[in-house]
């Protein structure tokens, strides 16, 4: 299938990317209309390289079918503060949207109705042609860092560890913020915390982790797609 080889390609369906060539530890999702490239094959697995966001991983040789020739390479939309900020009561809205139907935490999730925190993050932000890098500690470097007396809604929230990043919330307002939070924190899907009221176990148990907040004042460019 070497006719497959080429520039781009665009998904006709959701897709799955795994860690391996064996399709095990799926690391991210393709949503409907994003745009891969074809870099290696294996006896069962291509590996890829989304163009949006240069994230790397694995799909079936049967996803082949649902791939399309792209018509042209993928190209990224500029977009500054002033475009990004009449935007985000809408990347709010979307998450909102998605907590209201039933979901559960997937690690690797950015297709819904399953999310993992970054990937929520993403998809909340591309569905207002915003986009952003896949993992929580990449979106923490791509924004500005903000004080907490600047958080504004739709900023975002990091939590982790001193050394790394290691979880993503999008900031809602008066203490609150919205997030996929897995089981192993106490909840098992979308939920909306507070900064402030740490009555909640939940919410008690990442203010423990905050790292910083950040605000996006851009749209991720991957190198290339300018």
């Amino acid at each position: 299938m070497a006719e497959f080889f080429g520039p781009e390609y665009v998904c006709g369906r959701g897709l799955n990317l795994y860690k391996t060539e064996e399709l095990e530890g799926l690391v991210t999702q393709a949503a409907v209309g994003r745009h891969l490239r074809l870099v290696e094959k294996s006896s069962q697995a291509y590996a890829v390289v989304l163009c949006e966001d240069d994230y790397p991983g694995w799909i079936s040789t049967a996803d082949l079918d649902t791939l399309k020739p792209s018509e042209r390479p993928y190209r990224a939309v500029s977009c500054d503060r002033s475009a990004i900020e009449p935007r985000l009561p809408e990347v709010i809205a979307f998450a909102e949207r998605a907590m209201a139907t039933s979901n559960t935490y997937l690690w690797g999730g950015t297709v819904g109705p399953n999310y993992d925190c970054s990937g929520l993050m993403q998809a909340a932000f591309a569905s207002m042609g915003i986009r952003l890098p896949r993992d929580s500690y990449q979106q923490e470097a791509f924004t500005q860092p903000i004080s907490w007396d600047e958080l504004l809604p739709g900023d975002l929230i990091f939590f982790g560890t001193p050394e790394r990043t290691k979880h993503v919330a999008l900031y809602l307002g008066q203490g609150g913020y919205i997030h996929s939070s897995g089981i192993d924190q106490g909840r098992n899907g979308i939920g909306i915390d507070s900064l402030s009221d740490l009555s909640h176990p939940v919410s008690a148990a990442y203010h423990r982790q905050l790292r910083r907040a950040g605000r996006v004042v851009a749209s991720y460019c991957p190198r290339g797609a300018l």
